[in-house]
């Protein structure tokens, strides 16, 4: 292909990816793509609906469905897109789907069998089976509710714990120590499951029932504006657990707005219904932006500007659990979902920050952020995504934790995200260079980067490269020219990157894996960061994303890229293979125009 027909194809893939994502804009200015989990979502919505006493015939009909339709060949359920199979996951689609009067099949049973049954799988799926009728309560590892008697300042407290397993696990606490059952007509005895009957309230200490009563005041207290806790699955169907077991229904306004908000996460697909884990529309607008100016969109584009003001509007302006560890910094920042302020996060806020300096916008806003997420620095010089210095690793070791991440400590592609919002900024030169300094001390031997909030080395590496670039480190550098050796060491014969989720635990499979559209771009922003956009591994990569592209401008890609818990909780974010191939190759196109 000559450089004329290069340049021709990188255009037309440009326009057409630009296109194709203005397209999905809504009116109001955002951008939201579906965030795809796994059956658990579905299984637990309706062991809700049944402990709640709301199901219907045609509900349980939908979600059967939806489970019905991620299971295997082999008669499992796995945690992401071809990954292996997990008794959990399995365990929990296979109650529900008897609850709603279906059967998985033998060959399920045998999986489960085999695997251990229901007393190999995790705590929460206990849990949910303990709600109706299925397990013991008392054959769980507790969460003691007097945990929220303990002073934030002390050895221990709940505000050890990232912002996500606290508000789960202080609503889980109080349910814990309630120890509620609806029964059901099911029996999972052919699982190892165990038939329980409710027992009646249990008596408790006065210190339990003060303790009881001092959490069911936290978790009211923390309810975002759209009635979820956290705008996050597990804390918020915790939290309406929890006060239906302590007595309240639709009269309770704290539980009715939390239901009616839950529903809202519902997805119909069809003859299907499940519900997101999660929403991502300040993190997908905030990406959309740069990816569109990048593509050649003028600042001033009317599209471009509705999307930044509704960003604005979005910011935080309240304190959250962030205060307890940074009580004299001033609120500011962005969040995640629509309604998230109590947990704004370092990430979305970076990425927001960038995408308003490219508008020309809300500068006190703007200055807010930074002062903000310079404040949310942890000593060691990285960011964390939500908490200061949240790096309490020994709460692993705790039988209660065997759910994934509870810790929130800094991570690479957070603090590179945080150095390429800070780089260009006056006056805060302190934290960039103890920021870029934590940086470069992570890099691996292989010359990669970590990724904790997507997959893996790749992202990683895609993130912090961008970040030694703004930071003023020239291609020489030794940190790019090792990041951009591994890069070309795992690269594919046919341009693409591809790194599988199993890389979190097998070192051998970084940077290796099914080729996918995001990957290859975040390869690709790494390579055009580095100084490389004339070299050869960087055009085999734009090659590979413009031949793949479809003619609507869009990529496919059903394996999960993006990460909640590095192999316990994965997502696929439906606009990951759109936006960061429009950003990649934007920015490549900027590079090779001059």
């Amino acid at each position: 292909m000559t450089v004329v027909e290069e340049m021709t194809s990188l255009d037309t893939a440009v326009e057409r990816g630009a296109e194709r994502l203005l397209s999905l804009q809504h009116p109001n200015g955002w951008w939201k793509g579906e965030l795809e989990s796994n059956a658990t979502m579905t299984a637990q919505h309706l062991f809700l609906l049944h402990f709640l006493g709301l199901r219907d015939p045609e509900t349980d009909r939908l979600l059967a469905n939806e489970l019905l339709a991620g299971r295997r060949g082999d008669g499992t359920w796995s945690i992401w897109f071809e990954g292996p199979a997990d008794l959990s996951v399995t365990v929990e689609a296979y109650a529900a789907l008897k609850l709603a009067g279906v059967d998985a099949g033998e060959a399920t049973r045998e999986y489960i069998r085999r695997a251990g049954g229901v007393p190999r799988a995790r705590i929460f799926t206990r849990g949910f089976l303990a709600l109706i009728g299925q397990w013991p309560w008392n054959r769980l590892a507790h969460v003691p509710v007097e945990l929220i008697l303990l002073p934030a300042q002390g050895p221990l407290s709940v505000y050890d714990f990232a912002c996500w397993a606290r508000q789960t696990m202080v609503s889980l606490s109080v349910v814990e120590a309630l120890r509620p059952v609806r029964p059901s007509a099911i029996d999972l005895g052919e699982i190892g499951g165990r038939k329980t009957a409710p027992l009646g309230r249990p008596r408790h200490s006065r210190l339990r029932r003060h303790a009881i009563a001092v959490a069911e005041r936290w978790v009211r207290e923390r309810q975002e504006a759209d009635g979820s806790w956290g705008g996050i699955q597990p804390p918020w169907v915790w939290s309406l657990i929890m006060l239906a077991a302590l007595g309240h229904g639709f009269e309770d306004e704290t539980f009715a707005r939390g239901l009616a908000g839950w529903e809202r996460f519902m997805v119909r697909d069809g003859d299907r219904l499940r519900p997101e884990a999660c929403q991502s529309p300040i993190w997908d607008t905030a990406l959309a932006i740069l990816a569109l100016r990048a593509a050649g969109l003028p600042a001033d584009d009317p599209r471009l500007q509705a999307a930044g003001r509704w960003l604005l509007d979005e910011e935080v302006k309240v304190r959250g659990d962030w205060a307890i560890r940074r009580p004299r910094l001033a609120p500011g920042g962005w969040s995640f979902e629509f309604d998230n302020d109590l947990y704004p996060d370092v990430d979305d806020t970076a990425v927001v920050l960038l995408a308003l300096r490219e508008l020309r916008l809300g500068e006190e806003a703007v200055e807010r952020g930074l002062e903000w997420m310079v404040g949310m620095q942890s000593r060691s010089g990285g960011w964390g995504a939500f908490d200061v210095d949240n790096e309490a690793r020994w709460l692993y070791k705790l039988p209660i934790c065997d759910f994934g991440k509870v810790t929130d400590e800094p991570t690479a592609d957070v603090s590179a995200h945080a150095l390429e919002a800070l780089a260009h900024e006056h006056g805060y030169e302190a934290s960039a260079e103890s920021g870029l300094e934590w940086l470069l001390s992570e890099q691996e031997p292989d010359g990669s980067w970590f990724g904790r909030w997507g997959v893996n080395h790749v992202y990683g590496t895609g993130a912090a490269v961008p970040a030694l670039e703004a930071c003023g480190l020239p291609p020489e550098h030794p940190a790019i020219r090792r990041a951009l050796a591994w890069l070309d060491s795992v690269q594919q014969p046919n341009g693409a990157f591809g790194e599988d989720i199993l890389s979190y635990s097998d070192p051998a499979a970084r940077g290796r894996g099914a080729p996918t559209p995001s990957q290859t771009a975040w390869a690709l922003l790494a390579y055009v960061s580095g100084g490389a956009a004339t070299g050869l591994s960087t055009r085999r990569a734009a090659e590979y994303l413009c031949e793949t592209q479809r003619g609507d401008g869009d990529w496919d890609e059903r394996h999960f890229t993006g990460t909640g818990f590095p192999l316990d909780f994965m997502i696929r974010y439906h606009l990951y293979r759109l936006i960061f191939p429009l950003l990649a190759l934007g920015r490549l196109r900027e590079r090779l125009n001059g």
